[in-house]
């Protein structure tokens, strides 16, 4: 896996490391009332059309877009007939660290983040499904092509 895509690897790599940091840190990156985050929400509530916007759902989807590229990322490592392991993985990793952060001071465990994580990991694999699903075919039939020349020839 790390020798047929070495780049990926390394990306992957380097992308785990970050979401560690952001989410195993000693608290959260915006947490302060003046923050952009929550000027931004200040902003949404006072719209009708956008009051719906809160800092639970906000979390919610901001979990699921950063677990969504660990999904893909491990699906092109893994490869497609091994879809199930990279959406398997990216549970493990939730509930590691959900388990961690129960022991970092100012970190919340929260079964939702389990929730929203595995979600956003199973969408970056069934998008990396549809994306690989033309090569796929192509590869199939190119080695189909080939069993069926060396029959005939042989």
């Amino acid at each position: 896996m790390f020798r047929r895509h070495p780049v990926l690897s390394v990306f992957t790599l380097g992308y785990l490391g970050v979401v560690a940091w952001v989410t195993l840190g000693p608290q959260p990156l915006d947490n302060k009332a003046e923050g952009l985050v929550f000027q931004a929400l200040r902003l949404f509530r006072r719209h009708a059309s956008t009051d719906w916007i809160t800092y639970d759902r906000l979390e919610f989807c901001a979990n699921i877009a950063m677990f969504f590229p660990i999904g893909l990322f491990l699906l092109l490592l893994f490869g497609r007939r091994r879809w199930w392991l990279a959406i398997l993985v990216g549970f493990l990793m939730t509930v590691s660290i959900e388990t961690a952060q129960l022991f970092i001071p100012g970190r919340v465990s929260d079964v939702r983040d389990v929730v929203s994580n595995t979600a956003g990991a199973t969408l970056g694999v069934l998008v990396g499904l549809v994306l690989t699903a033309a090569k796929a075919r192509r590869l199939r039939r190119a080695t189909s092509a080939g069993r069926q020349a060396r029959a005939v020839a042989g």
